[in-house]
């Protein structure tokens, strides 16, 4: 069994397996036609292609009342969706709600191999882990006064909050501190003690002038021309300079556009970090089956115009998995001292000190933005300017009951890379508050369609919900080889007779891909493997031999132990998916 240490690596190459063919036996069982290898029906471990929609933009929205409950009895024909100004055709529609996602699975027959034998440890249907949740803290940018309250609700919250059903983890922008998901809240405490401030880039002495990310930014690349007479006021005093002789000014200018040039590559490179780390952390959320929110503990960072689409791509992989993302900002009640704090004293000249204190406040709204636009975009909570940080863990803990997804294809899209504005509004309603994201780019090249077909599967397999457009039903058989070693078969029972079937050469065809998934009690992806059933059926066979259905057999070679088991169907043809929980009990000697 794969360390739960090992979830990159896990990640990278797992998933091409399971999707595009892992190493397994195929033997079909009776009541069910087996699939046989003929001219009508063959079996192999490639991946299907499937015609999908490309380009379509997916914006979760949440719409709360004036008391900030969530509104779940809206239909489409409410919402309004304008792309750059310009309304938009609403294609595909759905509310998800908490329930939807909170199937109980079904535990799936598993004959003893041995009688007499005592099993493990079995995981209770009712304790199969339903919600992960992500508490990432980033440590690059906040500083200890503020890590130390927000660390100390974290503490309380994680001891009041979490449920049996419930799987925890903990990340950081600098990656120094890390624990996988777990239910030990031993582990969760004692991982929240090693937090601490990890600045990766910034000067560790004070620098002459003390100019800030947000300065340099107007200094370098706005051309700001009171940033700079600040940057060069503050200069003249801390290098002690004659402010009356032109040669000591020109210094303290080149003083100040170096230093603020060293800001800004700093700046950026730890706003960079941070943004990377979280969509990291993302992607690791996305192969965990269940509920998916990230905790975003911050007091925020700059992203300039260079690190905008790193945004909006960190969104828009959290939208396509299903993950929540909401923030704490960890300053809490921000307030600005005039002319700067007496606990950070600095060589400062009067302007500069005046100055600085514009800069802070501005930058803080301005740091703000990331929480703001990551939370709105995926349908998060955002909590911020408020000290109650116990409060705030509450609020961003608890996904909105009901989320609105909107789906559009926009017209005469240009495939050029750029931003596009949206804008979601109700037809009848102006007491309600509408939560969406506000843009997204555009694509550069056409999504391949046997990829977004992979990416789908995918998605349905890292996900609790159970989806039934196909008829199936899944049963496991186990046998054991000698105390350490089983093997495990996943049998998968499918309808055919209710696919949508090509008519082609006097045949009726449609590929019908099988996806197994394995996972241990903290929703960690074991195994899995993919097959590929090619139908090319005669009249005769799909009205008589198949009234039964067809078994698909999945097998693996696992260790004794508990597994929650992940069945995900889908045709060629009609795009119609199933999917299917299961749990199994394989006992120890």
């Amino acid at each position: 069994m794969l360390r739960p240490d090992a979830w990159p690596c896990l990640y990278l190459w797992l998933i091409p397996a399971v999707l595009g063919g892992a190493d397994s036996q195929a033997q079909q069982p009776p009541p069910s036609q087996p699939v046989s290898q003929n001219d009508e029906m063959t079996t192999h471990e490639t991946p299907a292609t499937f015609r999908t929609k490309v380009n379509l933009v997916l914006v979760p929205v949440v719409v709360r009342d004036r008391q900030g409950r969530a509104v779940g009895d809206l239909k489409k024909e409410d919402f309004q969706l304008f792309d750059k100004g310009k309304p938009q055709t609403i294609s595909s529609f759905s509310v998800e709600t908490l329930t939807s996602q909170t199937t109980e699975p079904v535990k799936a027959e598993t004959p003893a191999a041995v009688s007499g034998e005592e099993s493990p440890a079995a995981i209770n249907p009712a304790d199969v882990p339903k919600r992960f949740v992500v508490y990432f803290f980033d440590d690059v940018h906040i500083s200890q006064s503020d890590l130390m309250q927000v660390r100390a609700a974290a503490e309380r919250h994680i001891d009041d909050s979490l449920v049996p059903t419930d799987r925890a983890a903990i990340y950081t922008s600098s990656g120094r501190t890390t624990l996988d998901f777990t239910d030990d809240r031993a582990k969760l405490h004692a991982t929240l003690l090693k937090l601490s401030p990890q600045p990766i880039a910034r000067a560790m002495s004070q620098l002459c002038p003390d100019i800030s990310y947000y300065q340099s930014d107007l200094i370098m690349n706005q051309n700001d021309p009171m940033a700079l007479q600040a940057a060069v006021a503050d200069a003249i005093v801390c290098m002690g300079l004659d402010p009356t002789d032109a040669s000591s000014v020109q210094a303290a200018q080149s003083m100040s556009r170096a230093t603020a040039s060293q800001v800004l590559n700093t700046g950026e490179s730890e706003s960079r970090a941070a943004l990377r780390s979280l969509r990291d952390v993302i992607r690791r959320i996305s192969a965990m089956p269940g509920q998916r929110s990230v905790i975003l503990i911050s007091p925020g960072f700059l992203t300039l115009v260079d690190l905008q689409q790193d945004k909006t791509e960190i969104i828009e992989h959290a939208i396509h998995a299903n993950v929540i993302i909401s923030s704490l900002n960890a300053r809490g009640l921000y307030t600005i001292v005039p002319f700067g704090e007496a606990s950070q004293p600095s060589a400062q000249s009067p302007t500069g000190a005046f100055m600085r204190s514009q800069y802070q406040d501005l930058s803080a709204l301005a740091e703000e933005d990331v929480l703001a636009e990551v939370t709105y975009g995926t349908g998060g909570v955002f909590f911020h300017n408020n000290n109650d940080l116990l409060e705030g863990f509450k609020r961003v803990a608890a996904r909105p009951e009901f989320v609105y997804v909107l789906g559009f294809a926009p017209q005469n899209l240009k495939l050029d890379g750029r931003l596009h504005t949206l804008k979601i509004t109700l037809r009848n309603s102006a007491k309600l508050d509408v939560q969406a994201r506000k843009g997204y780019y555009a694509p550069q090249h056409l999504s391949d369609p046997e990829q977004t077909a992979k990416q789908e599967i995918q998605d349905a397999l890292f996900s609790r919900e159970e989806l039934r457009d196909i008829p199936l039903v899944m049963h496991t058989q186990f046998f054991k080889q000698d105390a350490a070693n089983a093997k495990l078969a996943v049998l998968a029972r499918v309808d055919v007779k209710h696919l949508h079937f090509r008519r082609e050469n006097g045949r009726n065809q449609d590929d019908l891909t099988v996806v197994s998934g394995l996972f241990d009690r903290n929703g960690n992806l074991v195994t899995g493997n993919s097959k590929t059933v090619e139908m090319r059926l005669k009249d005769q066979t799909l009205e008589g031999r198949l009234n039964g259905g067809i078994t698909v057999k999945s097998s693996f070679d696992v260790k004794p132990g508990s597994y929650m088991i992940r069945l995900v169907i889908r045709d060629s043809e009609g795009q119609l998916m199933a999917a299917a929980n299961g749990t199994v009990d394989i006992p120890m000697n």
